[in-house]
């Protein structure tokens, strides 16, 4: 399948799996948002970074392609490659299941699909995974310009824990996953959390990602958003998500709160 089509049916999907999602203000109150006062807000007082975790801080890809398609094989159905798992990573494993398998696949194959992800997934996600080049350099950076960090992620909450812990203790904080009672991004739980326990507020805080769901997720928080292009999504995707402002590469990230 072209990229057009997969670009085409990830669309479909996105639709189906957001079209219940509310947009939130800073005070948890359902209202639309204004992204032009978020582009205003970040010309000053930022000294809060929230990231998310795969895609943007981690390199997860090689590791979660690897099990989708172990239980593509498992289940008979033909493998994807690397780049198409590229644009369906970034919105839950169910997603991502949801547009690696063929259409037309029952909801009940898809449903036993999941627990045999996680099994593989726990035991091989640390086989090819680690931070993005340049990652490490902008936390010692923003570190030593005396920003907060945090990280939300939709993983449950003790992995995201443990990769923090592995990978960026020294720089980050707060990690927050998802966990009983706390809602999965786009809602704005997990960054609200992270901030409370940062002492910070969404007035002076920026969100990393490289998603639509980052996008919805910061526009649900109250915070502006740098769109990661290192990550799972290209460029024009997220333009049609409503992204407009982009880093290229982690190290652009500290030049754009610079200015």
């Amino acid at each position: 399948m072209k990229k057009g089509e997969e670009n085409d049916r990830l669309r479909g999907y996105l639709k189906e799996f957001g079209g219940k999602i509310e947009k939130f203000d800073v005070r948890g109150e359902k209202q639309g948002t204004d992204w032009i006062l978020f582009m205003e807000r970040m010309k000053s007082h930022i000294n809060t970074v929230i990231f998310d975790m795969d895609g943007t801080v981690l390199n997860t890809l090689e590791d979660l392609t690897d099990a989708v398609n172990y239980v593509l094989e498992r289940f008979g159905l033909p493998q994807r490659t690397l780049e198409e798992y590229r644009r369906f990573f970034g919105s839950g494993i169910r997603f991502a299941v949801s547009c690696a398998v063929p259409e037309g696949t029952p909801e009940s194959t898809i449903d036993e699909m999941i627990p045999v992800f996680r099994e593989y997934y726990t035991a091989h996600c640390l086989d090819k995974t680690g931070p993005y080049d340049g990652i490490l350099p902008l936390m010692k950076t923003l570190k030593e310009q005396g920003y907060r960090m945090a990280i939300v992620s939709n993983k449950i909450d003790p992995a995201v824990k443990e990769l923090n812990e592995r990978f960026f203790a020294e720089y980050v904080d707060v990690a927050i996953g998802e966990r009983p009672g706390v809602n999965r991004k786009p809602a704005p739980d997990m960054v609200r959390i992270a901030l409370e326990e940062l002492g910070a507020t969404a007035e002076e805080s920026v969100y990393i990602g490289d998603s639509e769901v980052d996008l919805q997720t910061a526009v649900n928080s109250g915070l502006p958003c740098i769109a990661a292009l290192w990550g799972f999504r290209d460029r024009d995707f997220l333009v049609e998500q409503g992204a407009d402002v982009f880093a290229e590469k982690p190290a652009d990230v500290a030049e754009i709160l610079a200015h």
